[in-house]
């Protein structure tokens, strides 16, 4: 299925419509944009990798396949360019989401809905546990109490070797002080940033042209990128 762009008028109810959404349902609701039509409780119910390439493939449509990046180095803060190419990042979802086998006890990959579930909780250890409980596929023995902690962090690395483009980290070395480490990728939360930049510079246009011909919003937007920026130059002092 190929994914449509955004339009003007879309992304800014999009904006609107996620702006005060948690992440976790923010995400889905870029999901639904990415998938129009699909019912909304199989797309809570996709792998985190599957939703995610899915992002990835609404951002290249929209703002192109190339996606500049920066991060900031733990170690002397030095800041690091870089570029993501989507094609790249795409490749590593599954083309099957396979259970998972650990010691014996068998996991489904995670999805948004379980995300979802565990998203109010305060400890990173209680949802965790949670996760784990939520994947372990009926039929599985019960570990003991005392084996539970080094289980879920071996589960957990399982499922990123599963699964890697669900909570994708980046291998990194600072030029500056050569400090490496791994720095998380959140698709979801990287496309809503430009979205909500995108959509700010569309209402600071629908101002000025508005303010200075009395053109309405609907009018403002109806405009290709080119004849807008065209009349804003010939507003700028």
């Amino acid at each position: 299925m190929t994914i449509k762009p955004l339009q003007t008028e879309n992304l800014l109810h999009l904006w609107e419509q996620g702006k005060r959404r948690h992440p976790v349902d923010r995400a889905l609701l870029l999901h639904a944009c990415a998938m129009p039509g699909a019912d909304p409780d199989t797309l809570a119910d996709e792998t985190l990798g599957r939703r995610n390439r899915a992002l990835l493939a609404l951002r290249a449509a929209t703002f192109g396949p190339r996606m500049p990046a920066y991060l900031d180095c733990p170690c002397c803060a030095e800041r690091l360019e870089l570029t993501l190419d989507v094609v790249e990042l795409q490749a590593l979802a599954p083309t099957q989401a396979h259970p998972v086998e650990v010691d014996g006890l068998r996991f489904r990959l995670p999805t948004s809905r379980d995300l979802a579930s565990v998203a109010a909780e305060a400890e990173s250890e209680t949802a965790a546990l949670r996760l784990f409980e939520a994947c372990l596929l009926p039929g599985s023995p019960q570990p003991s109490p005392e084996a539970l902690p080094p289980l879920i962090e071996r589960v957990g690395e399982a499922l990123d070797q599963a699964d890697p483009l669900a909570a994708l980290s980046l291998d990194s070395q600072c030029a500056a002080c050569g400090h490496a480490w791994e720095a998380a990728f959140d698709i979801a939360s990287f496309l809503w940033d430009e979205i909500e930049s995108r959509a700010h510079r569309l209402l600071d246009d629908v101002h000025s042209l508005a303010s200075a011909y009395g053109w309405s919003e609907s009018a403002i937007l109806a405009l290709s990128d080119a004849r807008r920026e065209a009349y804003l130059e010939r507003i700028s002092p």
